[in-house]
């Protein structure tokens, strides 16, 4: 299942430099991005910079985006780079990135991310910041965003 026609228009249109358009590009991926920012992350305040940069990078990189995947697979790409290339940045400060449960209070729980609300969930988070990135990624994208394996292979850019 491809773009609908009023995805591709405001693809066209963003690519001419409308703004609006872009903007609607993003309010229509803007949760699904968040979502696997924050998986990829653990974090709320990160997840936010990298979905950030996510539709930056898209803005700058609409021009490569041919349609032979759904726009959707290629912002995914995007995210997923987006949050491999984080991950290596803060390796090499040598920085432990801490899960959602200690960075925050208790009490606050971002469910419009997918915030682990309760111990088995933070312990399950914790679990998945331990894989390496694609595998991580690989996860989040099938069990939490509802890839099929081969749209998560598409997007990783992996068999």
């Amino acid at each position: 299942m491809g773009d609908t026609d009023e995805q591709q228009a405001w693809i066209a249109q963003s690519r001419e430099g409308d703004q609006n358009a872009f903007a609607e590009l993003v309010r229509l991926h803007q949760q699904m991005i968040h979502a696997l920012t924050f998986r990829m992350t653990g974090s709320v305040a990160d997840c936010q910079d990298l979905a950030q940069e996510t539709f930056i990078r898209a803005y700058q990189q609409l021009d490569s985006y041919h349609g032979g995947a759904k726009f959707s697979t290629w912002l995914y790409r995007i995210a997923v780079n987006a949050c491999i290339d984080w991950q290596r940045r803060e390796a090499r400060r040598g920085k432990l990135h801490e899960s959602w449960g200690e960075e925050q209070p208790q009490n606050y729980v971002e469910t419009a991310f997918g915030a682990p609300k309760d111990e088995a969930s933070r312990e399950v988070q914790a679990a998945l910041m331990k894989l390496p990135e694609k595998q991580r990624a690989a996860i989040v994208l099938t069990v939490y965003s509802g890839h099929s394996h081969a749209e998560a292979a598409k997007i990783l850019n992996c068999t």
